[in-house]
């Protein structure tokens, strides 16, 4: 079995290795907070992985998830067996106060995708993204310090625009795998329908859905913009960060003419970096910069 120090290594190579838009953000945390991100980001990877297998069958994800919802409960109590992850994990939930829901309603967001493929409406879509990235938002602003509920509250609003951006540039994807995450009232509102996604028709009504779908991301950043200046000033880089990179995404499905069948939608390393060390620069001066970023 890891120690807790070994567990938090392995937890930092794997978000080095896999967390593409989060880990850049994570190189402008103190050493403290940064492996408690990464311990929790190596916890909720793991439950990601285990919901979209590509080569298990259904039956067997869900038995991974359960295995790992029961890990859990284990770990929490100080039982981590042989997994690289829970040692600095348990370590971060106990550290930070984390409570327990928010990784037991990330578990149920995921394994929801076994058999969820259409959301009727934003509430019910809202009520997905709550589960898969507003408990992320809201775990990371323990790490981050807050002093109020209204800091969770942000947090949530933040986790919506982040999971909104994620649907938005991964429509082709989810459409190749049988999923449609864009409310079907919205699909009915601008004459579209799931096969119109699944072909990949770029017309007139998908460009006005996205405008208004990407319409509604903006708006939850705006509502979430608050939240920089209300954690504690020694992370508001790193999330800063967070936020630019996502909301770089946003842009970038704008400059494409929301054309997110030809190609992905990103930002390259280079930019990420620079969006980092732009953080970087005004932490050390006591500032933020504005938000979104310009």
């Amino acid at each position: 079995m890891l120690t807790v120090d070994g567990s938090r290594v392995y937890c930092k190579r794997l978000a080095r290795a896999r967390a593409r838009n989060f880990s850049y953000a994570f190189l402008l945390l103190p050493r403290e907070e940064r492996d408690a991100m990464c311990a929790i980001y190596a916890f909720m990877r793991k439950a990601d992985d285990f919901s979209d297998e590509p080569d298990q069958p259904p039956e067997a994800r869900l038995e991974r998830l359960g295995e790992w919802k029961a890990a859990l409960g284990r770990a929490l109590a100080g039982r981590y067996g042989d997994d690289p992850i829970l040692p600095a994990f348990h370590d971060a939930v106990r550290r930070y106060e984390i409570p327990r829901e928010y990784f037991e309603d990330l578990i149920a967001g995921v394994t929801s995708d076994l058999s969820v493929t259409r959301y009727q409406t934003f509430g019910d879509l809202y009520r997905y993204c709550y589960r898969v990235a507003s408990v992320v938002g809201m775990a990371t602003v323990r790490v981050f310090g807050y002093e109020s509920e209204e800091c969770l509250e942000l947090a949530e609003k933040c986790g919506i625009a982040f999971q909104l951006t994620n649907i938005l540039r991964d429509i082709r994807e989810d459409a190749a795998l049988g999923r449609v995450y864009l409310p079907q009232e919205d699909l009915a509102r601008f004459e579209l329908t799931d096969e119109d996604l699944t072909a990949g028709r770029h017309d007139e009504r998908f460009r006005l859905l996205m405008e208004f779908e990407s319409r509604r991301a903006d708006d939850y950043y705006r509502q979430a913009a608050p939240l920089l200046r209300m954690v504690r000033p020694r992370c508001r880089a790193a999330l800063w960060a967070m936020m630019a990179i996502y909301h770089g995404i946003l842009g970038r499905i704008r400059e494409a003419d929301y054309d997110v069948f030809t190609r992905r939608a990103g930002l390259s390393g280079v930019e990420k970096s620079a969006i980092v060390l732009r953080a970087f620069k005004l932490r050390y001066l006591g500032g933020v910069p504005p938000f979104p970023a310009s």
